[in-house]
């Protein structure tokens, strides 16, 4: 008997397996799916995805992805939808059908009442000829090998290539419709996502007196005491002409303090890092969470277009701006 952990593995091989058997069975049809939720969209209609069991769980997750990516998508549940639900339909809508045996009842009850409206289905199936099949307009196959239950019974093998499908669908219309960073930040407006994408630096960044500012002729002790007084980690280094030319940090002074007993009498030219990475005040929040997450530092001189210091983001503030 196989341990856990060999278990766990052999899951993964047979749904990789699955997943990779669907990717190779990709063609043309994949493209009129897209071209026509494309369509469907531009005329401002909506796309419906419906299924039953776990296709129907499915199913919700594509229509979650959908939404969430700019593309309208409700849920029908068929056996609802012959109750009084069929109301959301409406002439011009495409239906996304989900049926792993294109033989589901439930669904294939639901197939007449639909095409007394002026629709088109995608079907989302592993037998193309089944009934659901034979009743769309575009079918994609997601037959799969086996399942990754070892009865081959329990649908686990073709939900993930469904389930992936889906995403490939999602992520295909995206592209097609033009879809945008600040259009999904406009749908996730209380996620740190849409947060960091709906933000500008300008409206996170320290400014005033908690942004140190020093001409470089200053000695060390003396930007300390600014450093101090703004609760700040850093200060700004610029010369006469205002412009920024370096930054000073108190990880600086604690690296240097061992080496030089001289470093509080020295002056800011002397130990400041020069050309410091630094960020426009009317870039997107998200590029100074992406600096933070790619560089080893602890905070970003926020610059105006002649590059003078305006302001400071700390990256103890972004935990707090829920931007991180």
């Amino acid at each position: 008997m196989p341990s856990h952990l060999q278990r766990a593995r052999e899951v993964f091989r047979i749904e990789l397996a699955a997943l990779k058997a669907v990717e190779r069975r990709l063609d043309e049809s994949f493209d009129q799916a897209v071209d026509l939720a494309v369509a469907t969209l531009a005329a401002r209609q909506k796309i419906i995805v419906v299924g039953i069991g776990k296709s129907g769980i499915i199913g919700r997750k594509i229509a979650a992805t959908l939404s969430s990516t700019g593309s309208t998508a409700v849920v029908l549940n068929p056996v609802d939808a012959l109750h009084g639900d069929l109301g959301i339909v409406n002439d011009g809508d495409l239906v996304i059908a989900l049926s792993y045996s294109g033989e589901s009842e439930e669904l294939l009850n639901l197939i007449p009442a639909l095409r007394r409206f002026s629709i088109r289905i995608i079907a989302l199936t592993g037998v193309p000829q089944s009934t659901l099949g034979r009743h769309s307009d575009v079918v994609l196959n997601v037959a799969v090998p086996r399942e990754a239950c070892p009865f081959n019974l329990a649908p686990t093998s073709s939900t993930t290539a469904t389930l992936v499908l889906g995403d490939a669908l999602a992520m295909a219309i995206l592209d097609a419709r033009g879809f945008k960073q600040r259009d999904f930040a406009q749908r996730h407006p209380s996620g740190a996502i849409g947060r960091a994408l709906l933000l500008r630096v300008s409206d996170i960044m320290r400014q005033g007196q908690r942004n140190p500012i020093a001409p470089d002729s200053l000695p060390v002790k003396d930007a300390l005491l600014a450093m101090t007084h703004a609760k700040a980690g850093s200060v700004s280094v610029v010369n006469r002409s205002g412009k920024l030319v370096g930054v000073f940090t108190d990880g600086d002074l604690r690296r240097r303090m061992s080496t030089d007993d001289a470093i509080l009498s020295r002056v800011l030219r002397e130990v400041m890092t020069p050309d410091p990475i630094s960020i426009r005040g009317d870039a997107l929040a998200v590029e100074a969470v992406r600096i933070f997450n790619e560089r080893n530092i602890d905070d970003i001189v926020v610059v105006n277009e002649l590059r003078e210091p305006i302001g400071l983001i700390d990256s103890q503030d972004l935990p707090r701006l829920k931007l991180m």
